[in-house]
């Protein structure tokens, strides 16, 4: 069915329902894609092409239906197949409304094949400023912290992870992500415990978040409070690439004056990675 063109013309259906304003047969064509999946070949698309069907995969997000998890959810998948191989021309002129359905569609609940193809159109997105800012508008960051709250597979953790330390390298983002009692804990307690490539991501999110928050105790004795300085120790001692001692220890560094009379940690210890070169 691939041969015969099955997946461009159900992507076409697609833009026609939408343009129609209609549900009839949406259902069925998502699952059929779902299926066969949209080989890559279909996605290098005319811009303009790309932009309907990105177009009608919005309102199909957006649209309120019978057997809504299930049609929302192939939308998603559908939607990655898409975004993964589209241009950056594509992907910087993303429009706001869709970013917002995404993260709507994540607060309200979708399957865990769903959840994952959201995270990655998120991640795929992330490398552009505009899309940052956008994201961090519509309420990503407490979005992906409370879904990372929930426990999820090792593949979700590495995914919001990945969308949280870019939507932290910008002011807002920080802020946001502090502004959430469970920002500081869960990154921390994901440390060591998930994926090389977590551990990668969490790290960076706790440096930026450091490197920021200079003059502020709170996020210095909440660091404290929840483990943050004896994980980064814990990581100096583990078996971590060198570059993630690295940065732990240049964290441990730069606040070690604020942290080296804290009766909630071993100074003793602190002080040795301090010194150590």
């Amino acid at each position: 069915m691939t041969e015969v063109g099955l997946p461009k013309a159900i992507l076409t259906f697609l833009v026609t329902c939408f343009e129609r304003k209609s549900v009839v047969g949406l259902e069925e064509a998502l699952s059929i894609l779902n299926f066969f999946r949209v080989p890559s070949g279909e996605t290098k698309l005319l811009p303009i092409e790309i932009d309907r069907i990105i177009e009608a995969l919005t309102w199909i997000l957006g649209h309120e239906m019978e057997n809504d998890f299930v049609i929302k959810s192939h939308a998603l998948i559908v939607l990655k197949s898409i975004v993964s191989t589209a241009s950056p021309g594509v992907l910087e002129r993303l429009k706001p409304e869709l970013l917002q359905k995404i993260i709507s569609v994540l607060r309200k609940g979708i399957n865990q094949e769903g959840i994952n193809a959201a995270l990655r159109v998120l991640l795929d997105a992330c490398p552009w400023g505009r899309n940052r800012v956008l994201m961090v508008q519509s309420g990503a960051v407490f979005e992906l912290i409370e879904l990372e709250l929930s426990a999820p597979e090792r593949r979700t953790t590495e995914l919001v992870l990945g969308i949280l330390f870019h939507l932290c390298c910008c002011a807002d983002g920080r802020a946001q992500f502090l502004s959430h009692n469970g920002g500081v804990p869960v990154v921390t307690k994901r440390i060591l415990r998930v994926s090389p490539a977590s551990d990668d991501r969490a790290i960076l999110i706790l440096s930026l978040i450091s490197k920021f928050s200079t003059g502020n105790d709170w996020v210095f004795q909440e660091m404290v409070k929840v483990g943050t300085v004896m994980k980064l120790c814990k990581v100096l001692q583990a078996d971590s690439a060198a570059y993630l001692k690295d940065k732990a220890r240049e964290i441990l560094r730069s606040h070690y004056e604020e942290w080296k009379d804290s009766p909630c940690i071993n100074g003793s210890l602190i002080t040795e990675f301090k010194i150590e070169n």
